[in-house]
């Protein structure tokens, strides 16, 4: 049986019949485990994964956070909370990464439930499961944020400051190497966060950069870098980006 996707947890098998179909579909009580040791990088495993959304969505999960649905997380029943994972749908190739929040799934033969955007993002929605490979990967690396270049010319009363970023803080939730991975990124955060956005650094090859909120004081963004810390993991606070000057006409 599934609810949109999740797996009845055999560990409920001790339940009548009767609730089978019920009361056992949700998690168990939300707890957070002994610190494990870290995972190995670039160790792999292959099987069976499903994917949960509703009416787990806004419960704790057992990592203590609240699990929403919307992000790129997933439930495994012995990775270390915050590990990274890479996972390939076996079937079409498609490929989300994600970090591993909750303890799960516990239905026997299944070796990852992912969250409902996870398993949107490599098809399986519909059909439910799905045949994967896992594999742990680093945590995104963010990356440190670049010196500001003021413009020699000056800036006159008229000059919109919003143009040239205010001066103020936004706050970076990922940097990464491919457009795609920082869109997916950008498209599950802007439901909830202010002024979410993908910017480039301009060098070759380009590294993508999804920036939150725009011209905040340092209170600010460190507030709204703590909601998105919670939300994906990292945060960082960063100067806006200023403007590449315009060059001078000849």
């Amino acid at each position: 049986m599934h609810a949109f996707g999740r797996p009845i947890h055999a560990g409920f098998a001790l339940l009548a019949v009767a609730t089978i179909f019920t009361a056992s579909c949700v998690h168990p009580a939300a707890r957070v485990n002994a610190p494990l040791a870290p995972a190995r990088l670039g160790s792999t495993e292959t099987g069976v994964a499903s994917w949960y959304g509703f009416p787990y969505n806004g419960r704790r999960a057992a990592s203590g956070e609240v699990y929403d649905m919307e992000q790129l997380t997933a439930a495994h029943r012995t990775l270390p909370f915050q590990t990274w994972i890479e996972v390939t749908n076996l079937s079409n190739g498609k490929q989300v990464e994600v970090r591993i929040n909750d303890r799960g799934p516990f239905a026997k033969g299944r070796i990852l439930d992912l969250s409902q955007a996870a398993a949107r993002d490599i098809d399986m929605l519909r059909a439910g499961t799905a045949r994967v490979r896992l594999k742990v990967i680093p945590a995104p690396q963010i990356e440190p944020p670049a010196p500001v270049t003021v413009a020699a010319a000056p800036v006159t009363a008229s000059t919109d400051s919003s143009s040239l970023g205010g001066g103020g803080y936004a706050v970076q939730a990922g940097a990464f190497s491919e457009h795609e991975r920082a869109e997916s990124l950008r498209a599950t955060l802007e439901d909830r966060f202010p002024e979410v956005r993908v910017l480039s650094n301009g060098h070759v090859p380009p590294l993508w950069r999804v920036m939150i909120g725009r011209d905040l004081t340092r209170e600010q963004a460190a507030e709204l870098a703590a909601r998105v810390r919670q939300a994906t993991g990292a945060a960082l606070l960063v100067l806006e980006p200023m403007p590449e000057p315009e060059p001078l006409s000849k």
